[in-house]
């Protein structure tokens, strides 16, 4: 989600097909999940950003904890962005979402970390579904890290991003990843399933159970390989808008969009 980086060629990966090494590790311990049935967020498993900052890409939006920005509604989480001059802390913006992240309630060291989303789309529109370390241990962003496992530009409602941010911190850093274009339809059509398979020495992306891409290398100034994706890291998701990634919206924007989240399940 964080996207100041320089891109470099790394070992990428991609098949066509669902795809396993013989003897790689399974997951298939369900140890944490969320399918949003109650009637509220539940507060022991998520917490709600809220900030104006820009999220560090020049955004235009502004998170809040308002029921209008985030919400859990006919068994799903709402994220919605909004066009409503929202102001929280004597700070006022065009644009509102939310941003919800499990940090120091959901923290990995690996696994299957799977997310079954329906996305918005639109010009200026950027849901994302990424992962932090809990600690910097390896120095700022990006030396400790940043799993983006999606990412979607909302003028190109059919494409999702897969991408690793490491190296050293800013600006310093570098990203490695791939996109992959769904063959009928957009992901703001219906639910579909954004995974990774998060092991000691390889990164695979899949979606609605299809390998779309791995990665096996990668680097951090901090310390050696496989730094820094061998640290805890949490679940970030949100609606953000506008931003260097993908300019600001425009006429044929249409407010509010929803970013729709059926589950979130975590398989060690």
């Amino acid at each position: 989600m964080i996207r100041l980086a320089v891109a470099v060629g790394m070992a990428i990966t991609m098949f066509g097909c669902s795809f396993r090494h013989a003897n790689a590790q399974s997951f298939d311990r369900l140890v944490w999940q969320d399918d949003f049935s109650g009637d509220s967020l539940d507060y022991s498993k998520w917490e709600v950003e809220v900030n104006a900052f820009g999220g560090g890409n020049h955004e235009l939006q502004i998170y809040t904890d308002r029921p209008e920005n985030v919400r859990v509604e006919d068994r799903c989480l709402v994220l919605e962005a909004r066009r409503d001059n929202a102001a929280i802390s004597g700070t006022s913006r065009e644009y509102s979402s939310g941003r919800v992240r499990t940090k120091h309630r959901g923290d990995w060291k690996y696994g299957r970390i799977e997310v079954r989303a329906k996305l918005p789309q639109g010009q200026g529109i950027w849901p994302a579904i990424w992962m932090l370390p809990t600690k910097d241990e390896y120095g700022g962003w990006a030396a400790s890290g940043e799993i983006d496992i999606m990412e979607m530009r909302g003028q190109q409602p059919n494409v999702v991003l897969g991408t690793l941010h490491h190296g050293a911190p800013w600006p310093n850093n570098i990203h490695t990843g791939d996109e992959y274009t769904l063959e009928q339809g957009t992901f703001a059509d219906d639910f579909h399933t954004f995974a990774v398979n998060w092991r000691a020495n390889e990164i695979e992306w899949l979606v609605d159970g299809k390998s779309v891409q791995k990665q096996t290398r990668w680097e951090s100034s901090g310390g050696k390989y496989p730094a820094p994706f061998d640290q805890p890291f949490h679940l970030l998701m949100n609606v953000a808008v506008g931003g260097g990634f993908l300019g600001p919206p425009d006429a044929t924007t249409e407010f509010p969009v929803q970013m729709l989240v059926d589950s979130v399940k975590i398989y060690q």
